[in-house]
């Protein structure tokens, strides 16, 4: 398949500023030196604990924040040299869902008004045009074509982030980047909206950068994973061989701590001691030294980069080769009666 967007060393330092005149004196490294591409029709995820640089990628992707380095390519497009009419233009190729359906949403506006603008701003200047490709949309995600007169605060909490996701469909993407989308629902909507998310990208050919911190969630929409550590992706791959073989004493941990209902799959676990570093003094080496039970010197003083595991998973640790993945960790990864997965199925059409 085709490349839809490709991220290249992206780097984003935030100054913090103290002092009567504002002096930067130190910097929250948030992002540092992320590449990864998204394939047309396939979902590239990036889970990590709260803080790791998740939503400052999903911003930096869209240009809505400046990086300090680095490149974002649509389809050959450089998007970060573009400008100001070159990007409205590359931005009805990427769009944006955000976690919040309550907060992203213009109160004062009505559903319909909400889904014309966009098209209104890319070109469908024909009111007959717009209103038919509004009524198309809402069916699209699932809603009523004459939600189209109602306000956001007469839609439940699903019915809000459909219709965030009929707005981003708006313009034509070919790549959403979707920030923690489901976390502000219930279970059960989660499966209603994940598996709406699928059957868009198979109809629409739509790539996904999904941004979560719910490996659960993440399990069933994800065709290829990247685990992010202070800024840091420590490894990717496609989803299954992560899953299945999880190279990185980070990316095991995350797997360990899933829940699971079986008694009889629990083993000894791998476990993460000690506290987040802080980004703005992170550790030298490998970020993650000071937490893993696997570290040596090496750790503490160079850097590993991500470097091929095989099955198509990159890592970046000095000690992969001897890291044997737990049959717990394994368990948890693959077992297919969680709770989300059972909900899932009854949703599937």
């Amino acid at each position: 398949m085709s490349v839809a967007l490709k991220a290249e060393g992206l780097v984003k330092h935030f100054p913090v500023r103290t002092g009567l005149f504002g002096r930067a004196t130190a910097h929250v490294r948030a992002v540092d030196g992320v590449s990864f591409e998204v394939e047309a029709g396939r979902t590239f995820a990036i889970v990590g604990e709260s803080g790791c640089g998740k939503s400052t990628v999903a911003r930096l992707l869209l240009r809505l924040i400046e990086p300090d380095a680095g490149r974002v390519t649509l389809g050959g497009d450089d998007l970060l040299a573009a400008d100001a009419a070159s990007l409205r233009r590359l931005r009805g190729r990427i769009q944006l869902v955000f976690q919040d359906p309550y907060g992203s949403l213009n109160p004062r506006m009505t559903a319909g008004a909400m889904l014309a603008e966009p098209l209104l701003l890319h070109g469908t200047t024909e009111p007959a045009a717009r209103a038919e490709r509004v009524a198309e949309l809402l069916t699209q995600v699932g809603l009523r074509a004459d939600a189209a007169r109602r306000y956001p605060h007469e839609f439940s909490g699903g019915q809000r982030q459909r219709l965030a996701i009929a707005r981003a469909l708006a313009a034509g993407p070919k790549v959403i980047v979707c920030d923690e989308p489901v976390s502000a629902l219930d279970v059960s909507i989660q499966a209603q909206i994940l598996n709406l998310l699928g059957d868009l990208q198979r109809r629409l050919g739509l790539g996904y950068v999904f941004i979560s911190h719910d490996l659960a969630v993440v399990r069933q929409i994800a065709t290829d994973l990247g685990v992010m550590y202070l800024g840091r992706l420590v490894e990717t791959g496609p989803a299954p061989a992560v899953f299945e073989a999880p190279r990185h004493p980070y990316t095991r941990a995350l797997l360990s701590a899933v829940p699971i209902p079986d008694p009889a799959a629990r083993g000894r676990e791998p476990a993460i001691g000690g506290d987040v570093p802080s980004p703005l003094d992170p550790p030298s080496g490998c970020t993650f030294h000071t937490r893993c039970p696997h570290a040596d010197q090496r750790c503490r003083t160079e850097a590993p980069a991500l470097e091929a595991a095989g099955d198509g998973v990159s890592v970046a640790c000095w000690h992969w080769r001897t890291i044997v993945p737990p049959a717990s960790t394994r368990a948890r990864a693959t077992r297919p009666d969680d709770a989300l997965a059972r909900l899932q199925a009854a949703f599937v059409r």
